[in-house]
């Protein structure tokens, strides 16, 4: 459950490789140690990304919706159905729209330049700022509750690939 206990900022550092067949991210806490292993399937139809903890035990999984107009991804946690974060029709600024078993959040900002707050019923929730020149995308998600910090990186991560990646990986 999303809650909002605590003023305290947990800062993470998501940053993508590059030179990998399949999606793979690190995730980093603000000491550069290793929080999470982001790791995609080579064989699938339509992207399936896993988020792992440090002992490999999955903690929620992002699953790419295939024939569809415009990209949009889902969030699992198990076969248990968290979030989907689809991207809406517009002419110049992109648009985002998440639903989840936690309620509707609005994503704020601007998306050309990965700069954007994460809300929901008026309460925020997070930001997601990304780090120019830096080999590969690298994101900085602040949240303000630890406990839903895999959460919240799976949504970055669904953002991210519904930002960049289209409809058309398969």
């Amino acid at each position: 459950m999303i809650s909002l206990e605590g003023d305290v900022f947990l800062n993470l550092y998501i940053k993508q490789k590059i030179f990998s067949l399949v999606d793979k991210y690190s995730v980093y806490n603000e000491f550069g140690e290793p929080v999470y292993n982001v790791q995609g399937e080579l064989f699938s139809w339509g992207a399936k990304i896993h988020l792992y903890d440090l002992n490999g035990t999955e903690l929620y999984y992002i699953k790419q919706k295939v024939l569809t107009f415009l990209p949009e991804y889902e969030i699992y946690k198990g076969e248990s159905f968290c979030a989907r974060v689809k991207k809406e029709f517009t002419f110049f600024n992109p648009r985002l729209n998440v639903q989840s078993s936690f309620g509707d959040f609005e994503i704020q900002g601007s998306f050309w330049e990965m700069d954007f707050d994460i809300q929901c019923n008026g309460q925020s929730f997070g930001e997601i700022h990304k780090e120019w020149l830096t080999w590969g995308d690298t994101y900085c998600l602040s949240i303000v509750d630890a406990g839903n910090a895999a959460f919240f990186t799976s949504l970055v991560i669904a953002i991210d690939n519904c930002l960049h990646n289209g409809s058309n990986k398969q």
